[in-house]
């Protein structure tokens, strides 16, 4: 068996996903270890010129004014998008666990590639504009605190992100 791949995602994977962790796995039998914040620990100021970019303006001023979110409903988010993940990974390498993180997403995914002595780690995100642009995306701060690379997919694409 070879070593693990660790995969942190933000959005629920799909078909496209799929196939690209499959081209990762190439046909061996390498356990997949998927992992989902239950906090994806935005910044207001990042969310809102993002959305401005993205010429969201009423999404953009919509999330200046919105709430803090429930922890509860966040958590319940985020089992769901493991459950839909997982289902969507079945079958792959040599078998696909998963697990929501608490406590901050890249240090999840740091502390879960040092325990399993992984020598590979794999974010999947929807682009986000500023934080790929500054390299302060969840790809480049693992890679800067784990010393090997990570591959940043975007998700539902085949898109390599610049990590």
């Amino acid at each position: 068996m070879s070593d693990p791949i660790v995969i942190l995602t933000e959005e629920p994977l799909g078909a496209d996903d799929r196939v690209n962790i499959e081209r990762l796995v190439d046909g061996q039998d390498t356990p997949l270890v998927l992992l989902v914040p239950a906090n994806t620990e935005r910044h207001l100021l990042v969310d809102f010129l993002e959305n401005l970019s993205l010429l969201d303006v009423a999404k953009a001023f919509r999330e200046l004014t919105a709430h803090a979110p429930d922890p509860t409903a966040e958590r319940a988010e985020a089992a769901e998008t493991l459950a839909v993940s997982l289902a969507a990974l079945e079958g792959l390498g040599g078998g696909v666990t998963g697990e929501v993180v608490d406590g901050g997403a890249v240090k999840g995914l740091v502390a879960k590639v040092k325990e399993l002595g992984a020598a590979q780690a794999v974010v999947i995100t929807r682009p986000h504009a500023v934080a790929d642009t500054f390299h302060t995306d969840w790809a480049n701060k693992a890679q800067d605190q784990l010393g090997l690379p990570v591959l940043h997919l975007y998700a539902g694409s085949g898109f390599i992100g610049d990590s």
